[in-house]
């Protein structure tokens, strides 16, 4: 099987065995360490794995100490569907996304606008404290301006790919290395889609938006080439190593 669908072959492997009561709600799975030598694959895949079975609501990563068993009961399972690429999500959003800010345009209110105006304050509020409050902020936006198209399937659409979004085990390890690289919301390219949708200026908005989504494309090819160089030098290392035991 693929490299890239081994962790659902742990994921499941360690879903049931959360299931089966092996490992009780409240006890710490092994370290990555022990699963990666018990399952025989590298680390990045058993965190996958526990990314796919957190998203699921299995278990709960807490930072510095491990990963513990939350429930024992799925949520829905494991299907590989969910795991939509962030660069298909991202293309997806800007085609539907600029057009839902290009429909906003034309009928937004007042009242819709100081709401977006507030949210983005509280962007720049929140970037300099808490990121995972700062992108709550950023889905908040997003999803007012679907529903200033005042148009129920567009709003739907939007409310489904960030639904994807979160959904993808793909997209969950991207967003972590850009947590951890302390990227956050680009305040600017979401004032920018607001001063459009102020203006009523459909062309503008739509432009600023793909502006904006294009932005966030950059910040997804930077952590694809970071891991990229990561990978490389693990394997680097790993010749090197085996070279030198041949000595």
């Amino acid at each position: 099987m693929a490299q890239r669908r081994l962790y659902e072959r742990i994921a499941e492997a360690l879903s049931g065995e959360i299931v089966a009561g092996r490992h009780p709600v409240g006890k710490k799975l092994p370290s990555e360490r022990e699963l990666s030598a018990r399952f025989e694959v590298s680390r990045p895949t058993i965190r996958e794995a526990l990314i796919a079975l957190e998203v699921d609501g299995l278990v709960e990563v807490v930072t510095g100490s491990g990963v513990f068993v939350r429930s024992d009961k799925r949520k829905r399972g494991l299907p590989a569907k969910r795991d939509v690429g962030p660069f298909e999500l991202l293309e997806a959003r800007a085609h539907i996304e600029g057009e839902a800010a290009a429909l906003a345009a034309q009928h937004i209110d007042d009242d819709e606008v100081m709401a977006l105006e507030a949210l983005v304050a509280e962007m720049e509020t929140e970037n300099g404290r808490d990121v995972v409050m700062s992108e709550d902020a950023d889905r908040r936006f997003h999803m007012a301006i679907a529903a200033a198209t005042k148009n129920s399937a567009m709003e739907q659409a939007v409310e489904a790919l960030w639904e994807a979004r979160n959904q993808s085990l793909q997209n969950v390890r991207f967003l972590e290395k850009v947590r951890a690289e302390g990227i956050k919301p680009r305040i600017d390219e979401h004032m920018a889609v607001m001063t459009a949708l102020k203006n009523r200026d459909p062309n503008a908005a739509r432009a600023a938006m793909r502006t904006h989504l294009r932005g966030v494309a950059d910040m997804v090819f930077q952590a694809t080439e970071a891991e990229a160089v990561e990978r490389a030098r693990a394997e680097v290392a790993s010749q090197r190593r085996r070279f030198q035991l041949g000595e």
